[in-house]
């Protein structure tokens, strides 16, 4: 008798593998949204040129160095992943923006593809040394990318720092501070004043919350709550900063109350006046005396034995 052969369920294992077949096509196959068409490209970059095309070892920013009056070179990344060609427009931005050159404003890359531009920069020649950023702006496709650069000016650094124009209103010193050097400048301050009965602020330096850029001019003002009523004061400001720099200025100032030293200076006038009044009276009546006394007529000759009798008549009566 022959045997049997076993029955096998073929239905459910085609359909498993027709079923896996489906969900890796569907993992495979990109989206339809992914197609660009003939619209916009989108999704495009823009870095420093440099690295992998994955972005692998790729520089954060451009950084440069150089003196003043040098041009230096550097290339820039636009990927453009998109179906159609794009086009991005290029400018310099920041402190260093007016620095940038450019082969020409705007720059087209075709589709599906990774462009390196080269910019350059001029250090102008009176570039003070220093570090000095900027960005190189790029826009298109209704998007924009940044690439910061950083700029480092070489040469020797000098520290220059001033206060001017230093003013005393009421209970208000004002004064500017200006950076005359080529380093930025963290100041310190102290302020003094003297009285005519000695001193009446004395503030020990203490540094300023602020960074003064080279050639930067900042207004300030210091608080003086407690100034006097009546006095004529000096204030003077001294500054200082790294690098030995330094300076002071002074301004001086009197302060009088409006109403109460009015009648004060009146009754301190008229009381001069009397003063001066019986001085000059006091003067005449020495000038008048002196002159009666030089204008007297001398005793005559004639008038000399009379004297001589009274005397010898006298001398007779007493003996």
């Amino acid at each position: 008798m022959p045997q049997s052969t076993p029955y096998v369920h073929r239905r459910p294992f085609a359909l498993a593998v027709l079923f896996g077949a489906l969900l890796l096509s569907l993992l495979v196959v990109p989206p339809a949204a992914a197609d660009d068409g003939p619209g916009t490209p989108a999704g495009w970059t823009t870095r420093p040129a440099g690295g992998g095309s994955a972005g692998e070892d790729a520089r954060p920013y451009v950084y440069l160095e150089g003196t003043p009056g040098t041009v230096l070179q550097d290339r820039l990344s636009v990927t453009n992943p998109a179906r159609t060609p794009l086009t991005v427009r290029l400018r310099g931005d920041g402190p260093a923006g007016p620095w940038f050159r450019f082969a020409a404003d705007t720059v087209t890359v075709p589709a599906r593809t990774r462009a390196d531009v080269p910019f350059a920069l001029a250090v102008p020649r009176d570039a003070v040394p220093g570090g000095v950023a900027g960005e190189i702006l790029t826009a298109g496709g209704g998007e924009e990318g940044r690439v910061p650069v950083r700029v480092r000016v070489g040469g020797p650094s000098l520290a220059a720092l001033t206060v001017e124009d230093v003013e005393v209103s009421g209970r208000t010193i004002r004064y500017a501070l200006v950076n005359r050097g080529n380093a930025p400048l963290r100041p310190r301050l102290s302020v003094r004043a003297e009285g005519a009965f000695g001193t009446l602020l004395d503030r020990q330096a203490r540094p300023l919350p602020l960074e003064l850029a080279p050639g930067r001019r900042v207004e300030l003002t210091e608080p003086w709550p407690d100034a006097p009523a009546l006095d004529s004061v000096t204030v003077r400001l001294r500054v200082t900063a790294e690098g030995g720099a330094r300076d002071e200025a002074a301004a001086s100032a009197a302060y009088v109350p409006p109403a109460p030293v009015t009648g004060a200076g009146l009754l301190a006038l008229a009381f001069l006046a009397v003063l001066g009044a019986r001085a000059y009276r006091r003067g005449r009546w020495r000038t008048g005396t002196s002159a009666a006394a030089a204008t007297a007529p001398a005793p005559g000759p004639d008038k000399q034995p009379a004297e001589e009798e009274r005397h010898l008549e006298t001398a007779g009566a007493e003996s």
